[in-house]
């Protein structure tokens, strides 16, 4: 008996045209290991800390970069960790390490890799795009860079993270399952800014 690994995949593989789609404006993100990590503020975090080569975010609504990735915040004592897909830690992939670490001080690290597709914004007319649809208000002075929020565009659920100095670039971390469906909203709420 044979074992074929096969090779991982997005819900957004089959579009590679969303790029020319939307004028440039919209690109879907290499795939991410994703691990849902719960962890107590304190000794717990300093050692995640260690192993990500930065700390996690504590402010609400912000993102860090890490060594290798970033550091979502998504509640008091729970965030989400991406790093590249091949990414591993002595042998060991981030999930484990991950859970490794905090268990001793109550925590848990669960690999969500497939739950997420990330999708690119960015350009002079990002947050017009996301103005469109989106519940939470975007402009620079309510959501700067480094800030992320938990919102929906359309009719999706995502998490919105805003990118660089400039503050014209986003990503959105949106379920597998509504990929396709935001995809297609991201094509039409683009038209007008296509040349």
């Amino acid at each position: 008996m044979t074992v074929e690994t096969l090779p991982r995949s997005h819900a957004l593989s089959a579009r590679a045209d969303l790029t020319e789609r939307t004028g440039g404006l919209v690109t879907v993100e290499e795939f991410q290991t994703g691990v849902s990590l719960r962890v107590p503020p304190g000794p717990g975090a300093a050692v995640v800390a260690g192993i990500l080569g930065a700390d996690l975010p504590v402010k609400n609504n912000t993102w860090t970069c890490t060594e290798r990735g970033r550091a979502v915040w998504l509640g008091p004592d729970e965030w989400l960790v991406t790093e590249p897909a091949v990414s591993a830690r002595g042998g060991l992939d981030l999930e484990t390490t991950l859970r490794t670490a905090v268990t001793p001080f109550g925590g848990t690290a669960v690999d969500v890799s497939a739950q997420r597709v990330g999708l690119r914004l960015a350009g002079p007319h990002a947050r017009a795009v996301l103005a469109k649809g989106c519940s939470i208000d975007v402009h620079p002075r309510s959501f700067a860079p480094n800030a992320c929020a938990q919102t929906t565009l359309g009719q999706a659920g995502v998490v919105l993270l805003s990118l660089g100095s400039t503050g014209d670039a986003f990503t959105l971390l949106v379920r597998s399952s509504f990929a396709g469906y935001l995809a297609d909203w991201l094509v039409d709420a683009t038209l007008e800014f296509r040349s």
